[in-house]
């Protein structure tokens, strides 16, 4: 998504060639030894919600996340895997996860050509033209990075967290070629570094398990606070001056979250209450980045002529580097990630190449190869998905995915 919502140890763990033919239930009590306990125990606010992984042998079903539930680590329950497609289940398992780590490439591609332009003006002396550089909207973009980089890290999806990590880096560095041309105030700088700094170093402390339980839940508090507070603020600011300017509902929404994070921490929200304020992190940051081709497109209705400003390798590679994380959302059956890769493919990526074929500004063939090289992609991703799971419709996927419900099989 731009670069965009289960398991307690690491989701790209690979097996060897002995461990991958072994029964689904052998594998599973092999990987649940893995881990230094049998529960799982997600602390929000002041209490321990604790869900415990229930015998194989009684209850040969698969846990699927509630939207709510999407930052939770939970465990991948292999007992719904039929015997005969055990071997291609951990087979697809490693090639999402490969998916995923592949989509670094696209995002690394997409950031560095405004890297090397800012850095060529900068040596050439011409600081003027970083002024043209929104860094405003791209501090936006910084906080879904290091919002979706928690969300992750608690997952221990590593590429994911690569992913988001390459996010917040490249972003920085931009930053700081801003802030060299002074086309960003130092005092935000300085802002800026610290959260970068903070963000990084506390999510590699959580993800290795050094960090303080108390420190972790100020950190998803500040992330939940800021994104809550940029999100109405960017969309209302979209449509201005059609709309009044105004700093309203930015202001109002950082009341209500804060006093949410509050009545979460203190213990006067129900349990789903809490769920549903240690989810708006990961859905805001989603949402950010979902409302980006929403913004763009805005812009295109009302400025046709500036469509030829798009590049459409990029608006590809943003539909390539999106498209590689869908088979692992989808394999891992989380809705956010989901729901956050396949907005972004579809609206952000392919939405642009169609604007761009639509006003002359690509070629015919370039705008059927993109079209006929996302929706095969798609059809494969639900239907190799469907095979390991041992369904006969790749709807059924989608239908767990949306659902949040458990399939008997």
């Amino acid at each position: 998504m731009a670069k965009c919502l289960v398991v307690p140890y690491s989701y790209s763990h690979r097996t060897n060639s002995s461990t991958s033919k072994k029964a689904p239930l052998q594998l599973q009590h092999h990987r649940l030894n893995s881990l230094t306990a049998g529960t799982l125990s997600v602390n929000v606010s002041s209490k321990c919600y604790t869900n415990s992984y229930y015998p194989l042998t009684l209850q040969r079903r698969r846990g699927i996340l509630n939207a709510l539930d999407s930052d939770v680590p939970h465990p991948l329950h292999q007992g719904s895997v039929k015997l005969k497609t055990s071997e291609s289940f951990e087979q697809w398992d490693s090639w999402t996860a490969k998916f995923s780590g592949a989509s670094n490439i696209p995002f690394l591609l997409l950031q560095m050509p405004q890297i090397i332009l800012n850095a060529q003006n900068l040596m050439a002396g011409n600081k003027a033209a970083l002024l043209a550089v929104p860094w405003l909207g791209m501090f936006t973009g910084l906080l879904g990075n290091l919002s979706l980089l928690s969300y992750f890290a608690k997952k221990r999806e590593k590429e994911a967290i690569v992913v988001q990590t390459l996010g917040v880096v490249s972003l920085y560095i931009v930053f700081a070629q801003l802030s060299l041309a002074e086309a960003m105030p130092l005092p935000y700088f300085v802002i800026t570094s610290i959260v970068v700094a903070t963000g990084l170093i506390l999510n590699f402390l959580n993800y290795f398990n050094f960090l303080n339980a108390g420190v972790w839940h100020f950190w998803e508090d500040f992330i939940t606070v800021g994104g809550l507070s940029f999100l109405p603020q960017i969309m209302w600011s979209t449509f201005v001056p059609y709309i009044p300017n105004s700093v309203l509902p930015g202001a109002s929404a950082f009341v209500l979250a804060v006093a949410a994070v509050i009545m979460a921490r203190m213990g006067k929200l129900s349990s789903k209450g809490i769920k549903f304020v240690g989810s708006i992190s990961g859905w805001t940051a989603t949402l950010l980045f979902m409302w980006m081709p929403v913004s763009q497109m805005w812009t295109n209705f009302l400025n046709p002529d500036n469509i030829k400003g798009l590049s459409a390798v990029s608006m590809l590679l943003a539909m390539i580097g999106n498209g590689l994380m869908i088979p692992r959302a989808l394999f891992i059956r989380d809705f956010m990630w989901f729901t956050g890769s396949s907005w972004a493919s579809f609206f952000y990526g392919y939405g642009n190449i169609v604007a761009l074929y639509w006003f002359n500004s690509i070629s015919k063939e370039f705008f059927l190869a993109a079209t006929a090289g996302l929706f095969l992609w798609i059809g494969m991703t639900l239907w190799r998905d469907a095979v390991v799971y041992g369904y006969s419709s790749p709807f059924t996927s989608l239908k767990e995915l949306v659902s949040g419900s458990q399939l008997k099989v």
